[in-house]
């Protein structure tokens, strides 16, 4: 079976969480930079990282690297990479997103431009025609170039793996699925302890903790544009890991997942993503104020992402409601809070100092993720 060097881009700040998850499907990491994982797998890889991986934006088959510090080299480099190992003559490709992070070429524009044609140019002789038809399969390029390196990648994904296919009605700034996902892994809640969001929005810390629960993989009912890749990853690879996928879901696990939030809409929006993820049996969404929250069980969890003055609330409402939650966290017995946000004035107002406190990049903006810890369960005899 075919090898690849794989790139897996990410949230900066949670390069580890993402490394875990490769590392439990089977495959070796290889490296990473801020916002990339590289990891080594074959076809059959290709095929279960996009469909199991939660944290993950997109699955990137590295086609090369090289140093440019000019559109020449930059062309010349493009050229010499095999990309006919790759790309079939009626395949259709473009340079779909060109990054540049302190290096000399900065253009993404220019850079897309003159990496096509510089792929043209190679596949032109390796195929021995002069025009491409491009009516076949979806190839899409990426590339990104970091101090003057230039990193290509070949698109396995397409819609970014965040997209789970759930998600239909949103609120104003909903989180994303894979970061989600991601700070869910961060705290150690699992399937037997309460979870709690009290600003569910459109539900996606509560549905992305019951796809974790029950083991439903997040690209189990989506498709993914190397479906179509019969030359690099055949049909049946691909069906016997949706398959395997499948096998492994348990729609019979016992959660106590609650999601609560004061807009009546966006809780009746949570409950129609939650029926569309198939797991709207395993959460409890109800229109709820922060004020009102109450839990009678010990050692719980709550894990949100409230209004943080760039959406819904002004800034100046922002000491109250986390005084709120601060006050209703506080009322609850051992429970612990996890909190992301932009929000500076978040410890002063729930009222004590983070345990942990870790830099995220939601998007371009700057968040950070408190960790407010309370007491472990005790062990049973």
């Amino acid at each position: 079976m075919r090898k690849f060097e794989l790139i897996a881009p990410c949230h900066f700040g949670l390069e580890s969480v993402l490394k875990r998850e490769i590392i439990d499907l089977g495959y070796d990491v290889t490296g990473g930079t801020d916002g990339r994982v590289f990891f080594a797998g074959d076809e059959e890889a290709v095929a279960r990282t996009n469909i199991g991986l939660r944290t993950a934006e997109r699955v990137l088959i590295k086609i090369g690297s090289f140093k440019a510090t000019t559109y020449d080299e930059l062309f010349e480099g493009t050229k010499a990479l095999n990309w006919e190992d790759y790309i079939p003559k009626d395949a259709r490709f473009n340079v779909v997103k060109a990054a540049s992070i302190k290096s000399a070429l900065f253009s993404p524009s220019d850079i897309q431009s003159i990496m096509k044609k510089a792929i043209v140019e190679r596949l032109k002789l390796k195929y021995a025609i002069s025009w491409f038809e491009e009516t076949g399969a979806d190839y899409p390029i990426r590339v990104t170039l970091l101090n003057d390196v230039v990193t290509v990648g070949l698109d396995t994904s397409g819609i970014s793996l965040q997209k789970r296919g759930y998600r239909k009605l949103t609120s104003k700034a909903p989180i994303a699925e894979n970061l989600a996902a991601a700070l869910l892994k961060l705290t150690p809640w699992n399937e037997s302890r309460v979870l709690v969001d009290p600003f569910c929005g459109c539900g996606t810390f509560p549905i992305e903790a019951a796809l974790m629960a029950a083991n439903i993989a997040p690209g189990v009912n989506r498709d993914f544009t190397a479906n179509d890749w019969e030359g690099l990853v055949s049909p049946s690879i691909w069906k016997d890991a949706y398959d395997e996928a499948r096998d492994e879901i348990n729609l019979d696990v016992e959660t106590d997942i609650k999601g609560y939030d004061i807009d009546k809409s966006i809780i009746e929006a949570a409950r129609a993503n939650a029926r569309l993820a198939g797991v709207e049996k395993l959460i409890h969404f109800q229109q709820q104020d922060i004020k009102d929250l109450h839990q009678p069980k010990k050692y719980g969890f709550i894990v949100t992402n409230p209004p943080y003055g760039e959406r819904l609330e002004d800034r100046a409402a922002l000491p109250a409601l986390y005084g709120t939650l601060g006050e209703r966290f506080r009322a609850l017995d051992d429970w612990s809070l996890f909190v992301i946000t932009s929000y500076d004035g978040t410890e002063s107002a729930i009222g004590r100092k983070a345990d942990k406190n870790r830099k995220i990049y939601n998007g371009m903006m700057k968040t950070y993720f408190y960790s407010f810890m309370g007491k472990k369960p005790e062990k049973r005899r």
